[in-house]
């Protein structure tokens, strides 16, 4: 079951014609504080994982966590990684399931790296749920023995939603540029401006990174850019045009800028990591490479 989003008051390509053909398929994920199972999708939730596969651990040489005092490396032992996400094809049929897979699974390190890798660094798995329960599960994994909170999720459940949305910082910016007053002129009209409307800045699986800073994609080994898989962001919508309509109070509308909403609820929004300034790491794939090779990115 999906939400139901406000629908937009403006259609996008017919007053921008310029972004024919830059609409991307979104699934937008939607965290909420819960118990989710190790058979459901999540953030921060369980994982279906086999029972004598090693739990991952971090032996990078530089994590470290900032809020000691003093800061320092911690260390030298491998620091167990946390479950992030857990998607099942029967949920976001849209990932680039690898043939005789429908489960995708990141972990990463729950501390802080150098600027060369970033600050958390995740690992992708690919598997197959059938393969996986027949046997046999890992009942508990380890916790790290020591982390930084605002890189480990709390566990939500989430609610799959496909969206159409159009590029933010993607723009070029000679097209940025060109658009700039009939951006302000469509604000002027409509209350709204294009990015409120048309862009999303939030936990989702394809579509375009909610970059904070300039764009930076990846390129495969074998020279193809790579696509965006998966974007885990600090921002989540509790109003305005992405906030869904099934959980708005009765006094809500896509007319007004606030969403009137049970505070208590709010609470429940989201995966609780601030990583960083409210930052956002985005997970990149090539799926023309047999290997399925990936990497990501991390801006604050």
């Amino acid at each position: 079951m999906s939400h139901r989003i406000p629908a937009a008051p403006f259609d996008v390509e017919s007053l921008i014609p310029e972004l024919v053909g830059l609409g991307r398929e979104t699934t937008l994920l939607y965290p909420r504080s819960g118990e989710p199972g190790v058979r459901s999708s999540s953030i921060g939730g369980p994982l279906l994982r086999p029972a004598d596969e090693p739990w991952p651990l971090c032996t990078e040489p530089g994590h470290w966590k900032p809020l000691r005092t003093p800061t320092e490396v911690v260390g030298p032992e491998p620091v167990a990684m946390v479950p992030v996400v857990q998607l099942y094809a029967r949920e976001v049929p849209e990932l680039p399931f690898p043939a005789g897979t429908d489960v995708l699974q990141v972990v990463w390190c729950p501390l802080i790296h150098d600027d060369e890798v970033g600050a958390a660094l995740p690992k992708v798995y690919w598997r197959s749920e059938q393969t996986v329960a027949a046997g046999g599960m890992l009942p508990d994994p380890p916790a790290p023995y020591e982390y930084e909170e605002e890189f480990v999720p709390r566990p939500c459940t989430v609610t799959p939603t496909r969206v159409v949305e159009y590029p933010n910082r993607d723009l070029s910016g000679d097209l940025a540029q060109a658009l700039s007053q009939r951006f302000g002129e469509i604000e002027d009209a409509f209350g709204f401006s294009y990015y409120e409307m048309a862009t999303t800045v939030q936990s989702k699986v394809g579509g375009y990174p909610g970059w904070l800073q300039q764009p930076d994609w990846p390129n495969c080994r074998c020279g193809r850019r790579m696509d965006h898989l998966l974007s885990i962001t600090a921002s989540e919508p509790i109003e305005g045009r992405w906030f869904p309509l099934d959980e708005q109070g009765p006094e809500s509308s896509i007319s007004s800028r606030w969403t009137m909403t049970d505070h208590r609820f709010v609470d429940t929004i989201g995966h609780g990591m601030d990583m960083g300034d409210l930052g956002g790491v985005y997970l990149f794939v090539c799926p023309e490479c047999p290997d399925m090779p990936y990497t990501h990115r991390y801006d604050c």
